[in-house]
């Protein structure tokens, strides 16, 4: 009698342990008991089924993005805070007074979401401005500590620089941006790319800003944060959901490949995550690698 033995393939999570960075969680707190939490929530008007499996797919960014607030207190402007779970962390965990925008087709008229917690019956209401970060600037008559710009830079159609140069004016000297959106270069990404897999985003049903526009790598942030005045503190890729990359093409077969290119390993995560910070002018003109065909004069300095 013939026995056989066999081993089991090893998945991305395996070969590339970086994937996925050490997350903290409040004190007190567990993933299941912040997950429950936020699970416990429904925003008015909203689709609850879509809701939980929006909280599913991302509720490690929200944690992730709440590590990187910086302690202390002041006024924090969260850019595209729909529906609010990074919200209702900032509310609960930190000291800041909080301001809120979105975009719903109007510009700069104040509006109001509410969301109630099936579990006790709190009411919790956020008051909002309906702005387009793109077009015109922050509507606000103060300077922020912080500025959130999570899960919106990917959305944008036409200039991210006059956008980045609206927050940057609504920000103190020495304040603090976090910025979250999807990395280009993740693996999944390669994957699919090798299987013949596109990767670019279908059309929404909720118009152009409804799908991205355009997704980043972390160079393309550098470069981009530094040519806006930032010092960048903290930049990192991690998964955030399951990978799905073994789906399209087996990890194991292109593991030597990435490991070939220095420090490749390192930005693999699906999403980036950076913490800057406002110390300089503005560079002249538009960067070469993001802008073609615009007048560089067309920034509203």
């Amino acid at each position: 009698m013939e026995y056989f033995t066999t081993t089991a393939r090893l998945n991305a999570n395996d070969l590339f342990p970086s994937l996925v960075i050490p997350i903290v969680y409040p004190p007190g707190e567990t993933h299941n008991s912040l997950f429950k939490y936020l699970k416990n929530f429904n925003l008015e008007d909203a689709n609850p089924t879509e809701m939980l499996n929006y909280l599913r797919e991302d509720f490690k960014r929200f944690v992730y993005t709440l590590n990187l607030i910086p302690g202390g207190d002041g006024d924090l402007l969260e850019i595209g805070s729909n529906p609010y779970f990074t919200s209702l962390l900032l509310r609960k965990y930190t000291n800041y007074i909080l301001y809120h925008t979105n975009y719903f087709g109007a510009d700069n008229s104040n509006e109001v979401q509410i969301l109630h917690n099936v579990n006790n019956k709190e009411v919790v209401t956020f008051e909002y401005k309906n702005h387009n970060i793109e077009t015109t600037k922050v509507p606000f008559d103060k300077l922020f500590d912080v500025i959130l710009f999570c899960e919106v830079l990917e959305h944008l159609t036409d200039d991210p620089m006059q956008a980045m140069l609206n927050l940057k004016n609504a920000l103190k000297p020495g304040g603090v941006l976090i910025l979250t959106t999807p990395n280009v270069n993740r693996i999944e990404n390669i994957s699919k790319m090798i299987a013949g897999v596109n990767i670019y985003d279908p059309y929404s049903g909720y118009g152009p800003y409804g799908r991205h526009n355009r997704e980043y790598n972390k160079h393309e942030l550098f470069l981009f944060l530094f040519h806006m005045g930032f010092d960048i503190e903290i930049m990192f890729s991690s998964d955030v959901h399951p990978n799905t990359c073994d789906d399209y093409y087996k990890t194991e077969n292109i593991v030597d490949q990435i490991n070939s290119i220095k420090n490749r390993n390192l930005d693999l995560g699906q999403y980036l995550f950076i913490k800057a910070k406002n110390v300089r002018p503005v560079l002249e003109g538009r960067p070469e690698w993001l802008f073609r065909s615009y007048n560089n004069e067309s920034v509203d300095i």
